[in-house]
């Protein structure tokens, strides 16, 4: 259900009290195994649009908006977070934006090339967040030197002691577990520490190179974070993941996807066992031969479940080797 209210309209003239609401789509999909998400323009943008006194609801102002921009009609979508910010977009002198977000979950149209949008891996934007090879190569060679510099950079003990403390959370380092959910955490502590683009733009500060990781517009990459924390918890819960599958599927694709959207592996026999003793999926009685071995049966998600457990919620946790 639409939270947010219709803004108030300015006054003429651009004053610095005119308050602006866009609204902004995280559109996920899973493609061969890899978490992907749409954008426009050059890779740096989500698609998005202000909201217009003759749109009849925010969701269908936002359906309008992807639709015009990508030509991709949109399936399951919830409100993900409004992001209000003064400084949030850089020019608040002018005028006040607040952003309406929402996460998309689809299927992506591989037959489709366009020059104004796209799809991209969120890994491109993260490559931190992807463990599913083990710990990536920037964390230690990356992350952990340049944090400790800027926390060691605090005037007080207290305040380099507090800065090492949150590094050492959000990275997972100091004997600390990874934590896949923290994905929001580690990009805003990244940009407090002035190592992600958007921070050195904002604040006119470029002489130090920033980390890899792709960049975006205005606070739309922060965005993103908040939507891969919000689908890395969802999943554990909510049987969201079968709107990123297709109508039929083995367990192994199904298997390949989740550890996709969480940046690490699942014990095979444990997620399995899961997946029947939630009774989510039901056979179609098909196989396919193209996983290397013997044939694999085909699934499909048993629509039942969301009338089943509506109350109780669906447990679809991720269990570690």
């Amino acid at each position: 259900m639409d939270q947010a209210k219709e803004p108030r309209k300015g006054r003429a003239g651009g004053k610095a009290n005119d308050v602006k609401a866009d609204l902004i789509a995280v559109v996920v999909a899973v493609t061969n195994g890899e978490p992907r998400v749409l954008t426009i323009g050059q890779a740096n943008a989500l698609p998005s649009g202000p909201f217009e006194l003759d749109h009849r609801s925010l969701q269908s102002g936002l359906r309008a908006w992807v639709e015009r921009q990508t030509s991709h009609p949109l399936g399951y979508i919830e409100q993900l977070y409004t992001f209000a910010d003064r400084d949030r977009i850089g020019d608040e002198q002018v005028q006040r934006v607040i952003s309406i977000s929402y996460l998309g979950l689809t299927r992506e149209d591989q037959t489709e090339r366009s020059p104004t949008h796209g799809w991209h891996g969120w890994y491109d934007y993260f490559p931190w967040e992807d463990h599913r090879s083990g710990m990536p190569a920037i964390v230690p060679d990356i992350l952990i030197t340049r944090l400790h510099a800027w926390a060691d950079e605090a005037d007080h003990a207290d305040m380099r002691q507090d800065r090492w403390q949150r590094a050492a959370i959000a990275f997972g380092f100091d004997e600390r577990d990874w934590n896949e959910e923290l994905v929001l955490q580690r990009y805003e502590l990244l940009y407090e520490a002035a190592l992600v683009a958007e921070a050195k733009h904002s604040r006119g500060t470029g002489n130090v190179p920033s980390i890899p990781g792709r960049p975006m517009i205005a606070d739309h990459r922060r965005i993103l974070a908040t939507a891969i924390a919000r689908l890395r918890t969802k999943i554990k819960y909510r049987p969201v993941v079968f709107e990123l599958m297709p109508a039929t599927f083995t367990l192994l694709q199904l298997q390949r996807t989740v550890e996709a959207l969480a940046g690490r592996l699942v014990h095979k026999p444990n997620f399995r066992r899961l997946i029947e003793q939630q009774d989510l999926v039901e056979e179609t009685g098909e196989t396919m031969s193209d996983t290397g071995g013997r044939p694999a049966k085909r699934f499909r998600f048993r629509q039942t479940v969301l009338a089943e457990r509506t109350v109780a919620g669906t447990k679809l946790p991720i269990s570690r080797a």
